[in-house]
């Protein structure tokens, strides 16, 4: 989050806004917005309703769950407020104004991140020659 913070202006320079969207209750989007001084949307996703439109949604198996909540102290049926026990895969698209998405970056490996500064390139690309 805060790599992606850290680019912010660039995005605004560009004339794009940047929105994250996570499962998390509403109260819990605050939080890690404040925590980490986000200055971009954070908004919630209940029941992953988005990230299943994008096909981005698995279910985390048995013992994973145990994992989270043994090792890292997180409780998706607390933090996402359900039962499911699913979760999105990170994915980053940029969406025209009119809803078409322009690029989209998705890895089936969750710790795999698109780079920020590719972000930012695929916006000046976008942008055209005056970008």
């Amino acid at each position: 989050m805060q790599a992606y913070q850290a680019i912010l202006p660039e995005i605004k320079g560009l004339g794009a806004s940047l929105v994250a969207i996570s499962p998390q209750t509403p109260d819990r989007a605050v939080t890690l917005a404040e925590k980490h001084s986000l200055g971009f949307v954070l908004l919630s996703d209940a029941g992953n309703k988005v990230a299943r439109l994008y096909g981005l949604v698995f279910s985390l198996p048995e013992p994973l769950r145990q994992l989270y909540i043994k090792k890292f102290g997180v409780d998706l049926q607390d933090y996402n407020a359900d039962q499911a026990y699913e979760l999105p895969l990170p994915g980053t698209f940029i969406v025209a104004p009119d809803g078409t998405i322009r690029f989209a970056f998705v890895d089936c490996d969750y710790t795999v991140r698109l780079e920020p500064e590719e972000i930012v390139n695929q916006l000046r690309r976008l942008a055209g020659p005056a970008g």
